[in-house]
Formats: structure tokens, sequence, C-alpha cells
């Protein structure tokens, strides 16, 4: 099976069904399936080869999630980045990709004018909305698109094992690392999610989480493969507006992140009819067990789903929602389908109680990072048959004697606040970007409502008198949102270890006393 023929078979199925809400817009399968089809038309008519990538730098719309299903149906991979993203990243992303096209949105028209002689490999791009044309590159209109192409499903070029998608997730490095998952890889994880879920056709799911996250990518993907609807916004911003939008079109499913579990349970919802919500799930970072206790309690019909995942793997653990009582700070049990274990770093699988990293086995073991070798080999390692593939998480676990695993921490730095990793030394390199800073560093300190709340440590150079709120701005100025440190100490200087590296063990062991 193809990821595009979850799109292709809903609409044969049921046509007339809405698929998708977004934007105050109602579409049907079948209306998605036929914008879906001209512009796949139209990439092939662009030129457009069988497994070249197309990126996707938009925010949750009907455009992004068409846009998706048409990059497959043309025979393309789809790589979507975050519309929060700014020039260096973005270039980056697309230039080691080799991306042959581009969707955008014409407020984007500035960035990409920058962005053309730094991304030689761009032949297309195809604008969402009105600008003006770009001389040195073929230019696409969105709408011109559904005025002017076919409606016909374009042949399918593909099989299971060419890639569907490239999602770029970051590392301790700081360099984004594009995870290649083929067809039969998305087919399965979705498939296995759908199972312990127990989602049907009649569900409808509220996406609020970015579609270039790949836990908010797969509710577009699962709701159509099992033929529900979507209700696609853009965020979590204005909470009031979300819970009208869950009563209006009774949601049955609503995945969520600690932050907006955070604000939900601390705002009034008694004006709100949430009585049609079957089952919430949690990943991204781990709930305290104080907001399961707290979500039960407020939802107490609803089904609560906590999990535990990594883009390499798409999803690894869930935990059956009936030992949430027996076991609150478990993340549970290997997906259907799946097997997991616990590993020392002599290669030896551990026993219940011990420290280890996790290490997974199954059709949803992603194919490994896109054009760097040496960084698959140290994640993806050879299983017992010949030619498997297993993913060292990179993550320390325990298990008790039943099989259920617990989180422990990280073997490197990455920060996860807000659902998203942020790697610290690219925060670090914005703030060393701001004059007058002498040393910078950055951590990770739990927050109940992040996951991880991001500390930033600098050091000023002599007769520089910068604030935390000059720090911050810069901050805003020069990253994604979900980057920006909430926290700013300015010390005379920052600790260092013997062989001169500032030691950040140090300063974390400062923060938890502090805290």
């Amino acid at each position: 099976m193809l990821v595009h023929q979850f799109l292709e078979n809903s609409a044969d199925r049921f046509p007339n069904k809405v698929a998708l809400i977004c934007d105050g817009q109602r579409l049907t399968y079948a209306d998605v399936e036929v914008q879906a089809n001209r512009l796949a038309n139209a990439l092939r008519a662009q030129g457009l080869q069988r497994g070249e990538r197309v990126a996707l730098y938009l925010p949750n719309s009907i455009e992004l999630a068409i846009g998706i299903f048409a990059v497959l149906k043309a025979g393309g991979v789809f790589v979507p980045i975050n519309h929060s993203t700014k020039f260096d990243k973005c270039a980056y992303i697309l230039n080691n990709c080799d991306a042959r096209a581009l969707i955008t949105s014409g407020r984007q028209s500035n960035l990409i004018k920058q962005l053309l002689p730094a991304v030689p490999g761009l032949k297309t791009i195809v604008f969402t909305a009105p600008v003006a044309e770009p001389k040195q590159i073929s230019f696409l209109s969105y709408d011109a698109i559904q005025a002017d192409y076919p409606e016909q499903r374009p042949k399918h070029i593909n099989i299971d094992v060419d890639l569907a998608c490239l999602i770029y997730t970051s590392g301790s490095t700081g360099e984004p690392k594009g995870v290649m998952s083929d067809h039969s890889n998305v087919v399965f994880a979705a498939s296995s999610i759908i199972e312990y879920l127990g989602n049907v056709e009649s569900d409808t799911v509220i996406g609020l989480l970015p579609l270039s996250f790949d836990y908010g990518l797969y509710q577009l993907l699962m709701v159509f493969k099992f033929g529900g609807t979507l209700v696609l916004e853009k965020g979590f911003t204005y909470p009031a507006v979300i819970l009208k939008r869950i009563e209006e079109e009774k949601v049955t499913g609503f995945p969520g992140v600690p932050t907006i579990f955070s604000v939900l349970l601390n705002m009034d919802r008694s004006q709100f009819d949430l009585s049609s919500l079957r089952y919430m799930t949690n990943t991204a970072a781990a709930l305290p067990a104080s907001h399961i206790t707290e979500i039960r309690e407020a939802f107490p019909s609803v089904t609560l789903f906590s999990m535990y995942g990594l883009t390499e793997t798409k999803r690894t653990l869930y935990l059956p929602p009936e030992e949430l009582d027996r076991r609150p700070g478990s993340v549970g049990i290997p997906i259907p389908g799946t097997e997991a274990w616990i590993e020392g770093e002599d290669g030896q699988r551990l026993e219940a109680g011990q420290v280890g990293e996790l290490v997974v086995r199954g059709r949803h073991v992603m194919r490994g990072y896109w054009n760097a070798p040496e960084k698959t080999a140290a994640r993806f390692r050879p299983g017992a048959l010949p030619g498997e593939r297993l993913c060292y998480t990179g993550d320390l676990f325990r298990m008790d004697e039943e099989g259920f695993f617990y989180f422990v921490a990280r073997k490197d730095d990455v920060i996860k606040s807000r659902g998203e990793k942020v790697p610290p030394k690219e925060v670090e390199n914005v703030l060393y970007g701001l004059k007058g800073v002498r040393e910078a560093a950055v951590i990770g300190v739990p927050d109940p409502a992040l996951g991880q709340a991001i500390k930033a440590f600098v050091s000023l150079e002599p007769e520089v008198s910068l604030t935390a709120a000059d720090v911050i701005r810069h901050c805003r100025a020069n990253l994604e949102d979900f980057m920006v440190p909430q926290f700013v100490e300015i010390r005379p200087e920052l600790p260092k270890s013997a062989n001169g590296k500032i030691n950040k063990l140090e300063l974390g062991q400062t923060e938890s006393h502090w805290r």
C-alpha cells in the first residue's frame, strides 16, 4: 500500500463525506482528491521525477494538507518545513535534501527572494496566494493550477519501499537531519497507532499541532486512512475558540502535548459541551502524574493514552489506558507489531529495574538519515536477521517485571520543550551572534507545562550592559518561537570543566538546587 492511497481509498468509499475542516472551509474526500490530483499533475508537468523532493513551507492549511498527498501522487517525496523556520535553517534543509520544488505562501515572498540565490537546485515554486512572479524560476499559482490542470488521478509510479517523506529533526549538534520514511514505514506506523486507539470512520480528530511535526502530520495521515474527519487548526493560541470548535464539530479525538493540556486544565471549560470527546493522546514529552490525574478527573468519560516516540520510529511505546492507575509514570509497552528492549553499554540486554538505552525493532524503524551515512550507522544498527535495522534511541529507560517501560533521561542534551526538539547548540549559536555576549550555554530545566523550559546562561564582555530582556528579544528575532529561552541568567563567568569547556552539568546542578 502507498501513503496517498489513504486518500484515494477513502475518496472511493466516502466521496461526499467531509474529510477536512480548515479556515472556514469544509472539503469532502472528493474535493481533496480532485485538488490533490490537479496539483500532482501540475508537478509532473513541471518535470518532477520519481523520488525527487518537494518542500512544503506553510502553516497548517488546506493547501498544506492537499500538497502532502499531491507530492506523493506525483511520485515525489514531501518535506514539510515549519513555517516559522528562519532563513539559514530553511536554506540548509532545502539544499540538504536537494529540493526540486517548493510549495509556499505569498506571505513568505520576501524570504523566498532571499532563498532563490542560496538554493540553486530549486526549479519550481507553487505559491498559495498571489505574489509578484519570480523571474529566475518556474512559478505556479495554486489557484491557477486548480483551474487549468486535469482532475484525473495520476498513475502510480512508486512502490512501497520508495521514500514518502523526509522529516527534519534536530540533534545535539544543532544540524537538522532528514529522517527518511518509506511508504511501508508510514503505512505500518499509521496502522499500528489506529489499531490501539481504536479509530473508526465516525471519528473526528482535531489537529492543533504543525503538520511539519510528525505527531501533527500523522493525525492527517491516520484520519485519511480510516476515513474520518480532521478539523485542522493553526495552533492552540485561542483555547476558547478551539473548545467551541470541539463542541460544534463533535470532535472525538484530541491529540495534545503537555503545554496544551496545562492550558486546558487551567481554563474555565464549563461553558462548552465537550461530551463528544472519546479519547486524548499525549506524546513529545511525558505528562506529569499530577496532570494525568487532573485530566482524568476533568474528563472522566475520556480515554487517555500516554505515549512515547521519536521521529526515527514515529511511535514506539504506548500505555494501555487500563494501566494508568497502576503505572502512572510509565510510557507503556511497544506499539502493536513491534518489539523493544533495554541494552547496556556492552550491548547485552538488561533485566528489569536496570537502566540502559532503549532499542526498537519493527517495520516502523525508518530508513535512516538523508545523505548522512555516519549518523545513520550510529542510530540505525544491524539486527539479528540479515538486512534488519534496529533503532538505538539514545534515551535511557528502565523496565518493570511485567515489561512496562519508564523513561529515565536522554543520553544527549537535546531539550524537549512544547513537544519540539530544541538543540542547545542552535540556540547558543544565536546567543553568540549577539554583540557583547562572551560565553553562552543553554540547558533544559523541568517545567510541568512545557516538559522542559529553555534556560540560557550568558556572560558578557567587559563594559557591556545587556539585560535578560535584550537577550530574549535577540533570540525572538533569530529563532523559531519554540526555541526562544524562557529564562536568561547573566553571570560574570560560566563554570568550566578541566578541559576548558563550559560545564553544563554544574549549571544543571546549580539550577536544580535553585529551583
